[in-house]
């Protein structure tokens, strides 16, 4: 396996050659650029698994070189650690909303710049990945449509057989018209692999309550054989028929009667993969199955497998998108909304609220002296205080309100359809909850606080999303000078 390949732009060659030395000791590869021009090549020549960028560089703004990478679709999902000798409270926010996905303070500590590069390189590789996952379930989506596109003309129950169609509806539309087919009173679809005891029913022509019913193999031995051989098994007389006769045996023990005349067992794949058997059964009063039928109806099934691998992967590539979309959309530290998907929430909300004359209340939480939780105790500390904040908010909200992390140890709240007394009565709330959180260190506990600043929607000069967060800006600044831990408006 390659190692990961960091690429550092820094001006100063000291810090060029302490962060080289640093992470190469850590087996990284690493590349140097020592301006904007000289980065901008070395992305262009190779594209690296992290960049660590320094925010004052010689030629070009740090801020708008990456707002240049995060806006190239070459380079979008690089991650880019920042780095300068400004405080975090003049960098962090501007960065983090260019699309910075770090920032560290110069100088370093090695140990802290290994343990964020580490997080950034694990969280670029779970997003390549499923990339990548979503990449091959579209280009077999593609290959299992085509397939099907040449296959639907082999039989005209397969005209019925859509890809917007889940694999359920699908072995339910090939249960019906196979058995329709045939005339046969009962069949089947049994979800199952070789080796299996138990099979699970997917669909049942005769009795559809029977989906998701388990069912004894050792009860079905054709069915346990065409699994085991992977072939299709006819049993054209069950009362005579020497495979069966076990079975027959303990029938008789116990007294059943089964009117049953024959049986086909047709095993199908997907993937590969053993994946379940069509049953097809006529009764005493009907004539025997035959090989012409075993004939037909496996060519039916078999190229329904085209289909049934397309519902899955169908299925699969939407959970994929569902995945990707989480993950574009949420802070991946305090799993509730970033930035980004904030403003896009709150345009809606504050469009709805204007459309139907409605109100909305915004909340800006800022933890009080959060930089000196991360110098005293660490940034893991720090990182944990973010996450039991925003679980609190999390946890006190309608399904209808918004919590996002604005940047740094920011969070908004949003709360629709909520009135300044109600906003206010939840700000204080929230305040009390996280005054009150003791937090374990090693060295014993501490305790954090909060300052609010709240914002209505719509007020006197407030007509944008930009100058609602401007209000409520300028409210948490109230709150902050007046002594913290407090709410203002």
């Amino acid at each position: 396996m390659s190692r990961p390949r960091i690429l550092i732009a820094d001006d100063d060659p000291s810090v060029l050659d302490s962060m080289s030395w640093v992470l190469r000791e850590q087996g990284y590869e690493v590349a140097t650029a020592p301006g904007g021009a000289q980065l901008m090549s070395e992305l262009a020549e190779r594209v690296p698994d992290l960049l660590v960028l320094d925010v004052v560089m010689p030629d070009h703004s740090g801020y708008d070189l990456l707002s240049r990478i995060k806006g190239d679709e070459r380079w979008r999902d690089i991650p880019v650690l920042m780095v300068s000798s400004q405080s975090p409270d003049d960098a962090t926010e501007r960065t983090l909303g260019l699309g910075a996905a770090d920032y560290i303070k110069k100088p370093f500590k090695p140990r802290e710049l290994i343990a964020r590069v580490q997080a950034q390189l694990r969280l670029g590789a779970v997003l390549r990945s499923t990339r990548d996952a979503l990449r091959n379930a579209e280009q077999k989506l593609v290959r299992a449509r085509e397939e099907v596109e040449s296959r639907r003309q082999l039989v005209d129950i397969l005209h019925e057989v859509t890809g917007e169609l889940s694999a359920d509806e699908i072995y339910h539309i090939l249960a019906g018209r196979v058995a329709r087919a045939l005339a046969l009173a009962r069949c089947s679809v049994i979800i199952a692999r070789t080796g299996d005891t138990h099979g699970v029913i997917a669909s049942a022509f005769d009795a559809p309550a029977l989906r998701g019913t388990r069912v004894d193999l050792n009860a079905y031995p054709e069915i346990r054989i065409a699994l085991e051989q992977g072939r299709p098994v006819l049993v054209e007389d069950l009362q005579s028929d020497a495979l069966v006769a076990d079975v027959r045996a303990e029938w008789l023990r116990r007294g059943i009667r089964v009117p049953v005349k024959s049986v086909i067992a047709l095993p199908f794949t997907l993937d590969g993969a053993q994946a379940g058997v069509f049953v097809l059964r006529r009764m005493l009063h009907e004539r025997s199955l035959t090989t012409d039928d075993v004939e037909f109806a496996d060519a039916v099934i078999k190229a329904a497998v085209a289909a049934i691998q397309m519902a899955y992967t169908i299925e699969t590539t939407k959970t994929e998108n569902a995945r990707l979309e989480v993950l574009a959309r949420t802070d991946p530290l305090t799993q509730v909304l970033n930035r980004r998907a904030l403003t896009t929430r709150l345009s809606a909300e504050m469009d709805r609220a204007r459309r139907y004359d409605a109100v909305l209340t915004m909340l800006m939480l800022d933890l009080d002296h959060f930089k000196e939780v991360n110098d005293r105790y660490g940034h893991l500390v720090g990182d944990d205080v973010l996450r039991v904040v925003a679980g609190f908010l999390q946890s006190a909200i309608r399904s209808v309100d918004i919590v996002a992390r604005y940047g740094g140890e920011e969070f908004v709240v949003v709360l629709p359809e909520t009135l300044l007394p109600g906003g206010m009565v939840f700000a204080e709330r929230a305040l009390a909850q996280i005054a009150r959180h003791p937090f374990d260190i090693p060295a014993g506990r501490f305790s954090i606080t909060a300052s609010v600043g709240v914002a209505v929607y719509p007020g006197d000069g407030i007509a944008t999303v930009d100058e609602l967060f401007a209000r409520a800006d300028e409210a948490l600044y109230r709150a902050k000078s007046a002594g913290r831990n407090r709410v203002a408006v």
